[in-house]
């Protein structure tokens, strides 16, 4: 075994009793919450060490980076999930990798999304966004709809062609009541989903939590989480 893919091991395995251990203490089952590995700024080399070791979803938050990293691990069975904000001039690329793509935040993207799935003769799972540091339909700080708005965007991405509604996520707020209160945030995103899911039943994924608050979300109820320092390492560009 290689020394970067051990490291992989090493800290997938750590992961996986934090996970374990937050499920417990949660009382919820293991296998209810899905790991999602967050790739960025990594090189495809990792992709293919993290899918031998197991790993089968993956995240990006840049087209640029994800497009060709995507082309080059197309032999792998992975799931890739979009997590970046996305502008509308990127969305025929990122249709073309992306299974999930998770930060949905405005009509007019669910638009440019639905032609470009259409165009691709792809389905494309949808997570609406919600920022939990404003209260109306405005948009966040850092993306995303504000709950005020979570109803009207389902409403557009269940009738939109090549969409497929799948939940909410959200990214623990830098500001606003929710300011370093991570499980009260995620507490708040599960209300939302629960009055998702009564019009949309299906839409039972909520993705939440990363490496420093997974715990939090798990706690919470959240299906997925999305980590990436405390399986790849500090990002080189944060040394």
């Amino acid at each position: 075994m290689t020394d970067r893919k051990a490291e992989l091991a090493a800290n997938l395995a750590r992961v996986e009793e934090r996970i374990s251990a937050a499920c417990a203490g949660a009382g919820r089952k293991r296998e209810e919450v899905t790991l999602i590995v967050v790739t960025k700024t990594y090189p495809a080399s990792d992709v293919r060490l993290l899918a031998e070791l197991g790993v089968r979803h993956v995240a990006e938050n840049r087209d640029q980076e994800a497009a060709p990293k995507a082309a080059e691990c197309a032999d792998l069975p992975l799931i890739w999930h979009f997590v970046g904000q996305l502008q509308t001039n990127k969305v025929r690329s990122v249709s073309s990798y992306a299974d999930v793509v998770q930060s949905v935040d405005r009509k007019r993207l669910v638009d440019a999304l639905s032609r470009a799935a259409v165009g691709a003769a792809r389905e494309l799972g949808v997570l609406i966004q919600v920022a939990l540091d404003v209260d109306s339909s405005d948009r966040g700080e850092r993306g995303g709809v504000g709950p005020d708005g979570v109803e009207r965007l389902a409403e557009s991405v269940v009738e939109a062609q090549g969409l497929r509604l799948d939940g909410l996520m959200t990214v623990a707020p830098l500001a606003g009541p929710y300011e370093g209160r991570p499980r009260a945030a995620f507490d708040r995103l599960m209300e939302i989903s629960s009055r998702l899911r009564v019009a949309h039943p299906a839409a039972n994924m909520v993705s939440a939590g990363m490496s420093s608050d997974l715990e939090e979300a798990v706690a919470a109820g959240a299906t997925h989480v999305r980590v990436g320092t405390a399986v790849l390492g500090v990002r080189p560009g944060l040394r």
